[in-house]
């Protein structure tokens, strides 16, 4: 919900009483859509937010029952059980009130009404219906959004400086940004740091890796639900889109999203309009969308998997990170920034590397790129004997045979033998998720797993430099 003037819908079959209800509302900052018959209700609550609904409680079945009122009353109820509507009457009485109430009305105003009454009523119940948006979309903003403390670019390479240009020139701008690099490369980082510095900084960040969604929640998790859309939908649910309204939403492994949802994507990143899963009603967001993939996506166009014209709204910048290896001046860095951090974590009097030891991440190949780095740091900490660092701590001897061509599966434990594997299905498939599941024999999700279990993740998460 926004901080635009509350928009009240307004029902009543006598073009005076509409007349007056709006020019008292619009004298007092309410915004207002006027119509005479519960239909004409129904439709209107179906294609736009209401802060608040005001309905008359007879119509043209007759003049006293208020049956036809009650009727839409219950309609509006099983549109959205979140809305407030304040029902009207000419011929109050105790239990017609009281029937209202039961079926979801927030309150009761008898005809003629008092201004400042049906003023008061009208504002409290906007700012309850607000509030109550709020803390749903805080609730899951705090359930999604990780503690992310470490937002440091760690970068003085030549091959770094390039990439820090784009960002502070592109940063401040709307502009969609996708950003590619192998895995661990620091994409997710990137984005963060393209968020702090846009005119957006004060806005939500949310993050969503869609390459590992599967595809009968995708509409679920980007749009959010209503409750009963589903058989598990007992509530509502406010997708990210929505989160991310005013603010950022980062995709991640936008390359590993289902053909099938592509088109889905591509409605709402042209429009910035969806509906919930179950709701026809439709909701507009202004959002930026930054994106991140470590395939080739020129050649997932070639090969009809994934669409151009969505490309061409994703990568209005595209930014590209290198590698680890093609950074090395950044690894003493990069490992001392790490070592502090982890080191204050776990408790531990660490002062360094020992010469030794900096010299051997110095030569390694870091196919993981900083992501492994920082998974090869916490580890030494982990292992520490005393207060440095040293060579065998690193624990690369045993990385540096899994990754060779020829290694000595004997030789290795099941975790290093693993990660070889999955490793090099990973290459053969040009690290596309869908294909290595299926050549390894795994569903999608069960990869991501061992991914992240062997500290191989796809896609880059919330870690410092991921």
């Amino acid at each position: 919900m926004t901080d635009a003037a509350p928009r009240i819908l307004i029902a009543d079959d006598q073009p005076d009483v509409l007349k007056a209800l709006r020019v008292l509302l619009k004298g007092h900052g309410f915004a207002t859509d006027l119509v005479a018959s519960p239909l004409e209700v129904v439709q209107a609550a179906s294609a736009c937010d209401y802060d608040c609904v005001l309905i008359d409680l007879n119509y043209t079945r007759d003049t006293t029952s208020g049956r036809e009122g009650l009727d839409l009353l219950t309609s509006l109820r099983g549109l959205d059980s979140d809305l407030p509507v304040v029902v009207m009457t000419a011929w109050g009485s105790v239990e017609l009130a009281v029937e209202a109430m039961q079926r979801g009305a927030r309150d009761f105003i008898q005809k003629p009404w008092e201004n400042e009454r049906l003023l008061a009523i009208v504002r409290t119940q906007v700012e309850l219906a607000r509030a109550l948006h709020r803390g749903r979309r805080l609730e899951a903003e705090n359930e999604i959004l990780r503690n992310a403390a470490d937002q440091t670019m760690i970068a003085q390479s030549a091959s770094m400086k390039p990439v820090l240009d784009l960002i502070q020139k592109v940063g401040p701008s709307d502009a969609n940004v996708l950003l590619t690099g192998a895995h661990g490369t620091g994409k997710g980082l990137a984005a963060k740091i393209i968020h702090r510095v846009s005119r957006r900084r004060d806005e939500p960040m949310i993050t969503l890796n869609v390459g590992g969604l599967p595809e009968n929640i995708f509409e679920s998790e980007l749009f959010g639900h209503v409750k009963g859309a589903f058989t598990d939908a007992t509530s509502d649910r406010v997708g990210r889109f929505e989160l991310a309204d005013g603010g950022t939403l980062f995709l991640d492994e936008i390359g590993n999203i289902p053909t099938s949802m592509q088109a889905t994507l591509l409605r709402v990143v042209e429009s910035g309009q969806f509906e919930p899963v179950g709701s026809s009603r439709t909701r507009s967001v202004n959002v930026r969308i930054i994106s991140a993939t470590n395939m080739d996506l020129a050649r997932a166009i070639a090969d009809g998997t994934f669409r151009e014209d969505l490309l061409f709204r994703l990568n209005t910048i595209e930014i590209a990170l290198p590698g680890l290896a093609e950074r090395r001046e950044d690894i003493p860095l990069l490992a001392d920034h790490f070592l502090d951090r982890l080191a204050r974590r776990y408790g531990k009097r660490i002062r360094g590397f020992q010469a030794a030891a900096m010299q051997s991440m110095l030569e390694y190949a870091w196919p993981g790129n900083v992501r492994e780095l920082e998974h090869v740091v916490e580890r030494a900490v982990l292992m520490a004997r005393d207060e440095t660092i040293r060579p065998d701590e690193l624990g690369l001897g045993a990385a540096t045979r899994a990754a060779a061509a020829g290694a000595d599966y004997e030789r290795m434990t099941l975790d290093e033998a693993e990660a070889l594997l999955v490793r090099k299905a990973m290459s053969r498939c040009d690290g596309n998720v869908n294909r290595t599941a299926r050549a390894l024999g795994l569903s999608r999700p069960a990869l991501y797993r061992r991914l992240e279990k062997l500290g191989i993740v796809a896609g880059d998460d919330d870690g410092a430099e991921d």
